[in-house]
């Protein structure tokens, strides 16, 4: 039975008009004329039955459908490109992974250590797609995820690696030339935030049995080599696990001004979805991965 899917022509257009809400700029990347783009996104709205766009005097917005139908489309169009470009990469021999990673983390811990696996396994690919937030497996292209949270994602295998124990680092010029400060101190400077681990100053001081009213306020930053910048320029302090920024530390661009880490409830997990658990190139990987991990931790004292 024929399937009920639109031309790519179509499809194409519609997902850059989208993403720039311009019939011009979508043509100009696609090297056709405004109206040619103008008929590809006429003939996909007769197809569904239903207004992508608003025409309005200064050009075209999303319809609640557009944007809904624009969200789901280019997700699928970046899976479709994936694939294949992968399929012509290794013309269609050998396995690959899709990993999701969160950047920092996979910068520095997966990829300095990510060759011996592949030197082992020659007939595998690995490749990396930043994500930082929990998402559907079901709505992406991903094999498997690096995670930090709770190992509770539904329809899935979690494998733990390990957890963080974040310390406070900042710019040496922060300390005046001390060679530490009070904890009392650090509650008085600019806390910089992480996006994603919100209450981690309030445990960090709640493990020194200290309470600070304004533990959630500063500036707030999604990724922890962000966040090593930002102290870096001395634009505050910052909590981060002393592995995401050893060569800082070494060349004392970041320095700790008070020795005291805390360990983190939650910890980076590998996450495989159940219906790819058993897949030979996965397998691999994750035995390998949970392998450097046990050895990580128990040089890093995380044991």
């Amino acid at each position: 039975m024929r399937r009920k899917i639109p031309s790519t022509a179509a499809l194409l257009a519609f997902e850059l008009a989208a993403r720039h809400e311009s019939f011009t700029r979508a043509a100009d990347e696609l090297a056709l004329t405004q109206s040619a783009v103008c008929r590809q996104i006429a003939a996909l709205e007769d197809f569904l039955g239903l207004r992508l766009f608003r025409r309005t005097k200064r050009g075209v917005t999303l319809t609640e459908a557009g944007l809904s139908y624009s969200r789901q489309i280019s997700a699928r169009l970046d899976a479709v490109e994936r694939d294949t470009l992968s399929v012509m990469a290794h013309h269609g021999r050998g396995a690959t992974i899709e990993l999701a990673v969160m950047p920092t983390f996979a910068t520095r811990w997966l990829l300095p250590r990510l060759g011996d696996f592949l030197a082992g396994h020659p007939d595998v690919t690995v490749n990396m797609t930043n994500r930082t937030r929990p998402f559907l497996f079901a709505d992406t292209e991903f094999d498997a995820s690096l995670y930090f949270g709770d190992a509770g994602w539904p329809g899935t295998e979690a494998h733990f690696l390990m957890r963080e124990n974040p310390v406070p680092v900042c710019s040496p010029r922060r300390l005046g030339g001390r060679a530490e400060l009070a904890p009392e101190e650090i509650a008085a400077l600019p806390l910089l935030q992480q996006s994603t681990r919100p209450y981690a100053w309030r445990q960090w001081f709640g493990s020194l049995g200290m309470q600070v009213a304004h533990d959630m306020t500063g500036t707030r930053y999604e990724l922890f080599s962000m966040l090593a910048q930002a102290a870096m320029q001395d634009m505050g302090i910052a909590l981060i696990p002393p592995f995401l920024i050893q060569e800082e530390l070494d060349s004392g661009r970041l320095v700790m001004p008070f020795h005291h880490a805390y360990l983190s409830d939650k910890a980076y997990y590998l996450i495989i979805p159940e219906r790819k658990a058993e897949t030979a190139a996965l397998r691999g990987f994750r035995d390998w991965l949970v392998a450097v991990a046990a050895e990580y931790r128990v040089g890093a004292g995380l044991a």
